[in-house]
């Protein structure tokens, strides 16, 4: 298959990899020539596991390629996915659709035989039948299909998930058994994998990703919800998220006790969900809750921090481990380091900060912040050392060494990446996420 995709971000780069890899011949646009050049010469705009390699191998085969010139690239295609941003639109909370009209219009154009354009941009229900409607009052003469495709990538862990997928959806009216057959080649290789392909109607498809995403987001939420209520009777979340994880009902995922969620998906996709619910006169109070609790939640794990420092941290240094909103990714969107921050220099603490891979980006969006180098860089002086992001290279600190570092033995676990009782005997102070809180563990 002769395969476009629309947009060389984190969704277009990762899902044109893949299907390159597959063995279709993909091209990849996109507006920005810097961005074009720089993944010419192999230089990925983005930190995910494993792309680099991809990217690499199947430029070198030739069956990746990039460009800027739309036309071209769309003229001898099969399929032409859109993959732009959808961000929140500024002033009403809903998805903002100009970039995916846009692209609709640019491909309009160029159309030239029988194409099938994916919309596989995160885009609210009825993005699709708008989409239908500008090609053909583009292109009037123009012979498409539009199929809605979403995606379920998780950062950290996106090729896994596009080659072994729980699921794929496609939505294509019931009638257009062409668009189904080209969609059943494009997706044939993992016919080997058994991924199970689920049809539906292009608006049943807009809506399950973001059903998908509310639901997950309200779940993190609710574990949140009743961490805060361990701490107040004595019980321990991660006890209680094993045990009702237990239920098949249920299930373990997305039970951990944290900060809140961030990212580039959950915040702006419930937000547009709860758009929705509204415009439709069917109004979803639980999504709507879900996002006024993960708001207000970020800044209180600042205050977490100040009691556990006696309640004051004016003129005191926090070190923060981990500012990207989740790990094995450089993705510093929605981060609940960001508000944690600017909370903690609010009350006038002074700031250090180490992450693996989310620094460069985060140097842009934090001022009067000190980076450091590793650790144990930052725990020097430092009065708290704050666990924000759940990197593996945080699981195994050398306690000693973090003991003798701070001017203040506290260690705050917004991740619980420790258990509590590693603490004993080391003469930290230990706070963590839903669990009795203790002010030594040393006695």
């Amino acid at each position: 298959m002769q395969i476009v995709m629309i947009g060389a971000g984190y969704v277009g780069l990762v899902s044109g990899a893949c299907f390159a890899d597959f063995g279709h011949d993909v091209t990849c646009v996109d507006h920005i020539p810097e961005k074009i050049e720089a993944l010419k010469s192999g230089k990925i705009p983005i930190f995910e596991p494993g792309l680099e390699d991809i990217v690499a191998s199947n430029a070198k085969s030739g069956r990746l390629k990039f460009s800027t010139n739309v036309a071209e690239a769309v003229r001898s295609a099969n399929v032409v996915f859109i993959a732009v941003g959808t961000p929140s639109r500024r002033g009403d909370g809903h998805a903002d659709l100009s970039y995916v009209y846009d692209a609709a219009r640019e491909i309009a154009k160029c159309i030239e035989n029988y194409t099938v354009i994916v919309i596989k941009s995160t885009a609210p229900v009825g993005t699709g039948d708008e989409v239908a409607r500008i090609i053909a009052e583009t292109s009037p003469s123009a012979e498409f299909s539009v199929v809605s495709n979403p995606e379920f990538l998780r950062e950290g862990a996106a090729i896994n998930d596009f080659k072994h997928p729980d699921r794929i959806v496609i939505g294509v009216d019931s009638n257009d058994n062409r668009a189904r057959e080209v969609m059943n080649q494009v997706y044939r290789p993992l016919y080997l994998n058994q991924a199970p392909i689920l049809y539906t109607t292009r608006r049943t498809s807009e809506l399950i990703k973001y059903a998908a995403n509310g639901f997950l987001a309200m779940k993190i939420t609710f574990i949140n919800e009743i961490a805060d209520l361990c701490e107040k009777v004595g019980a321990d979340v991660q006890q209680v998220a094993r045990g009702i994880g237990l239920d098949n009902r249920i299930g373990g995922k997305f039970l951990n006790a944290g900060p809140g969620y961030g990212g580039s998906c959950f915040p702006k996709d419930t937000l547009a969900l709860a758009k929705t619910g509204q415009d439709y006169e069917a109004p979803l109070k639980l999504i709507e809750a879900t996002i006024a609790v993960n708001d207000l939640r970020k800044r209180a794990m600042a205050r977490k921090v100040i009691r556990a420092l006696h309640g004051s941290v004016r003129g005191k240094t926090i070190a923060i481990l981990g500012l990207t909103f989740k790990p094995s990714t450089d993705d510093m969107r929605d981060a609940p380091s960001l508000d944690i921050i600017q909370a903690l220099q609010d009350a006038g603490a002074n700031i250090r900060a180490y992450d693996p891979e989310g620094m460069p980006t985060a140097r842009s969006l934090l001022k009067d912040i000190e980076f450091g180098e590793n650790p144990y860089d930052i725990c020097q002086g430092a009065d708290a050392l704050v666990f924000v992001t759940e990197w593996e290279q945080f699981r195994a600190l050398d306690l000693k060494r973090i003991k003798s570092s701070l001017r203040t033995p506290v260690i705050v676990d917004l991740r619980n990446i420790y258990n509590p009782s590693s603490f004993s005997g080391t003469g930290l102070r230990y706070s963590g996420i839903g669990r009795p809180s203790s002010d030594t563990l040393e006695s």
